[in-house]
């Protein structure tokens, strides 16, 4: 059996790598199973480099279809065109899709038109909203998927209310969680942490860059002007994207607790998460990772694709009115912030998990 992976983010390979670790440990014990990584280049990071693929102990793509920029249409179109090519000069069995971004659904689309199986890892997950990119690319990409890999049983539900047979869905945890609990040991101190002379639990991080919050000035300024107003004497450290960071520099925000620092590595950031006070983020995947931390996490979103964060987790949904900064922060300093529990099979055995189900499906693909 001959499985395509795709990942077109550096998220994604956070989420393929345990997949990797356990197709390589299957085909070790004689199991018939193979892969080629296909890497879109839908986002740049300058970030993955060599030593990347080093820290999440894993090859380098096999491809790389470098189809970043432009539009969502022209990007959407490059991947297409660009996999197209790939898949019918690399021929699968089966095409397995991670998580909501647009390489997802292009991807799963190609593999289709060609008549090949596709699996989505992460299928079923919803926020509701429209407005999000992510949303379309998951309902596109769920509805023409074969098999799925579920997170939650909310997901589920999800899948069985759009008339999919429970035979094709497997819950089966997060894959994202098999690396961090994998990585965990290896969180690397970031050079920040002695530049600003850092102590565990006296800081708060932050990160924003969904269009909602970064792209309204006004509200953006209300947002920063209350997380500063209301995070009493501590640092805060803001990891922000050069086009955020712009923004920001242009409507005057600055103060001497605010620091904005470049993007960084997994491992360091990590490193920041597990030891800060509180995470304030607009990102689904930092929820995820601050609840199995049991790090309090505010979320500036209306909607969540991740409840389970909210129902067992550390994530409280904030909305994105600055008026809800004041009495969450105050909840927090108050240290009545809930604390995290258990979230079913979100216990670093995923990808294992994944691997025998598609052994077991195999035959028919």
């Amino acid at each position: 059996m001959k499985i395509t992976i795709i990942a077109g983010a550096r998220p994604n390979f956070m989420k393929i790598a345990p997949i990797i670790h356990a197709f390589q440990k299957a085909k070790a014990q004689g199991e018939n199973i193979d892969f080629r990584l296909v890497h879109t280049g839908q986002h740049y990071d300058k970030k993955m480099s060599g030593s990347f693929f080093e820290q999440l102990e894993i090859p380098e793509p096999h491809a790389n279809l470098e189809a970043g920029g432009g539009t969502q249409a022209e990007q959407t179109a490059a991947i297409m065109i660009g996999f197209e090519k790939e898949l019918l000069e690399n021929p699968s069995d089966l095409v397995l899709v991670v998580g909501d971004v647009t390489s997802t659904m292009a991807c799963a689309l190609v593999a289709q038109k060609l008549h090949t199986k596709v699996a989505h890892v992460e299928g079923g997950i919803r926020s509701g909203d429209w407005g999000m990119p992510e949303e379309i690319n998951r309902l596109v990409t769920d509805s023409i998927s074969n098999y799925f890999f579920t997170t939650s049983e909310g997901a589920n539900n999800n899948l069985r209310n759009s008339g999919v047979e429970e035979a094709r869905i497997f819950y089966v945890g997060n894959t994202m969680i098999d690396t961090l609990l994998k990585q965990r040991p290896n969180f690397k101190k970031p050079a920040i942490w002695t530049e600003l002379n850092l102590q565990e639990k006296a800081y708060l991080v932050m990160t924003l860059h969904r269009p909602a919050n970064v792209d309204q000035e006004s509200n953006l300024k209300k947002l920063m002007d209350e997380i500063i107003d209301h995070s009493q004497d501590l640092p805060l450290v803001f990891p922000v994207h050069p086009r955020t960071a712009k923004i920001l520099k242009s409507m005057g925000v600055s103060h001497p607790r605010l620091h904005m620092v470049e993007p960084l590595s997994y491992l360091e950031f990590n490193y920041l998460v597990e030891r800060a006070k509180a995470v304030v983020t607009d990102s689904g995947g930092i929820t995820e990772e601050a609840s199995i931390m049991n790090v309090p996490c505010m979320t500036l979103r209306d909607n969540t694709e991740r409840p389970e964060t909210l129902e067992l987790g550390t994530n409280e949904l904030l909305g994105t009115d600055p008026k809800a900064i004041a009495p969450a922060m105050e909840k927090l300093f108050s240290d009545n912030w809930k604390k995290g529990r258990e979230i079913p099979l979100w216990d670093g055995n995923t990808a294992e998990r994944i691997v025998k189900h598609l052994l077991q499906i195999s035959p028919k693909l």
